[in-house]
């Protein structure tokens, strides 16, 4: 418990003209509440006045102190009142010695404006940068394709095979777990909403035009973007941390022919195959759920009904578009992994970056083919 005579306190008083700051009790940070120094208590006192201080009754003092002392040699400065240091230990005087002999007021962060147009060209600059860099790096890929035909191909067949693996069999659960429940999700909207005006049979139409022609191309490249781009993208990202990207560099060997291309080979290989997967998987869950609340719809109608209604011509257009999305994930994520940094944290960000990148080019791509679907009428 401590004592009231060890209670740290300061007072001001006038010796014949001179300021006398007496301190006393112990002024360490242990104390429950060091006593503060009072704001502008010299402004108001007239003529030219010195100050001392009388610390004969301090005792124990540790940096909380000297914080005291630097207070009081700031409202004397400001006060234009000489101050004379010679009553404080002289431990303590090596410390304030060691303080700027000008005070400054702290300067004011003040806060800038937004600045909008700057803002705006820099994202519109990084965003065509990383444009730029990817249709290169599209078209040095594309170059190292033809190299075989000149003998000079890096390209191992074997990687191709892992890759094409990865990308198509390893991916047909999650497929057909994802495109089965889509077709039921939509056929049961279309039954409770069509049944009203007596079209149960329409709700084939429904499930088959919505998957083939946009819904399974979209969500089996999202989940393409989100398995095999994100596991493309840490690949390469760790080959650039252990410095393999740079071995391969020093010994001459392609990095577009040795890693990217057997990348964006299979991606465009196995996204048409699962697209089409897809669309089954999802035509099979519309089936499931059509004939189970509908009975006015037979299998065979619903069928019957599902071919007359999708032509060869919408899954073309399905299947081109899952060919572009191929490519561009591939794309996407092999650039985002060799512009990846060194360090562990980096790799996970390069995975999250070409997660969200290839999900949202995939949402702007199909737009866009949207756009040509409507002008020449598909």
């Amino acid at each position: 418990m401590q004592r009231e005579a060890d209670t740290p306190e300061w007072k001001v008083r006038n010796e014949s003209g001179q300021l006398v700051v007496e301190l006393t009790g112990h002024w360490t940070t242990d104390c429950l509440s060091i006593p503060s120094f009072t704001p502008g208590i010299f402004q108001n006192i007239p003529g030219n006045r010195s100050l001392s201080f009388d610390c004969t009754k301090l005792n124990d003092w540790d940096t909380s102190f000297i914080s005291f002392l630097w207070t009081v040699l700031r409202e004397a400065d400001n006060a234009q009142i000489k101050v004379d240091t010679q009553g404080v230990p002289p431990s303590a005087q090596r410390l304030i010695a060691l303080l700027p002999s000008q005070f400054h007021e702290a300067p004011s962060h003040r806060r800038k404006p937004p600045q909008v147009l700057h803002a705006l060209g820099s994202g519109v600059t990084k965003a065509l940068e990383v444009i730029g860099t990817t249709v290169l790096l599209g078209w040095d890929t594309l170059r190292s394709g033809f190299a075989p035909k000149r003998g000079q191909g890096r390209m191992r067949i074997r990687d191709l095979l892992s890759d094409i693996f990865d990308a198509g069999p390893s991916a047909l659960l999650i497929v057909s777990i994802v495109n089965f429940l889509l077709g039921c999700i939509l056929a049961f909207v279309g039954a409770v909403q069509l049944r009203k005006f007596a079209a149960d049979a329409y709700v084939a139409n429904l499930v088959g035009l919505a998957c083939v022609r946009e819904l399974s191309a979209v969500l089996t490249a999202i989940i393409m973007a989100g398995r095999t781009g994100g596991a493309y993208a840490a690949r390469i990202s760790t080959m650039l941390s252990n410095e393999e990207i740079d071995a391969l560099r020093v010994f001459g060997i392609p990095v577009t022919s040795y890693i990217v291309l057997p990348s964006i080979a299979s991606l465009m290989l196995m996204m048409p195959l699962l697209y089409l997967y897809g669309c089954l998987m999802s035509m099979i869950g519309g089936f499931v759920v059509t004939t189970g609340m509908l009975p006015s719809v037979t299998g065979i109608g619903y069928w019957h009904q599902t071919f007359g209604a999708v032509n060869l011509q919408q899954f073309e257009f399905g299947f081109t578009k899952s060919i572009f999305f191929a490519i561009m994930i591939g794309l996407i994520s092999c650039q985002i992994g060799l512009n990846a940094g060194r360090s562990a944290a980096d790799v996970g960000k390069a995975a999250t970056s070409a997660v969200v990148v290839g999900i949202v080019g995939i949402i702007a791509m199909d737009a866009f083919f949207a756009v040509i679907a409507m002008v020449i009428d598909i």
